[in-house]
């Protein structure tokens, strides 16, 4: 396993999430956007790094979703529409004249903390069935 770079991942995904949460705080929407699909990208690689040993060269977040679906012995239910947000959430916050509003700025936030539930339950699930084998 590379602990090292998964341990990284983490922290720089903590990290994004911390600094989402700030411009929140300070009505930044557009970043607060961008910062939690960062977050969500690389928790999402720093889980398929130290389940499978490797992740995706994508910043899609679907792929990498669809990615640790298919590591998963459980269905996986998730919101293909929130996916498809916080994913768009990367390019229009960066390129494109499109401005957030506070109340995507906040479903931003909410779909990252249900999407790492679901990625730490997979996460526990995969090491439980590793330790039985």
């Amino acid at each position: 396993m590379h602990k090292d770079e998964v341990d990284l991942f983490l922290k720089r995904a903590s990290n994004f999430l911390e600094a989402a949460k700030d411009r929140f705080e300070k009505q930044d929407w557009d970043l607060t956007c961008f910062l939690s699909e960062q977050a969500i990208q690389l928790y999402l690689k720093a889980s398929l790094l130290e389940l499978v040993g490797e992740f995706p060269r994508s910043h899609s977040i679907r792929k990498l979703f669809a990615n640790l679906s298919q590591i998963s012995e459980k269905k996986i239910e998730y919101d293909r529409k929130s996916l498809r947000f916080i994913e768009d959430s990367y390019f229009n916050a960066r390129y494109l004249d499109y401005k957030y509003e506070k109340e995507d700025a906040s479903d931003a936030l909410n779909i990252v903390d249900k999407l790492k539930k679901i990625i730490d339950r997979v996460r526990k699930d995969f090491r439980n069935r590793k330790e039985e084998k």
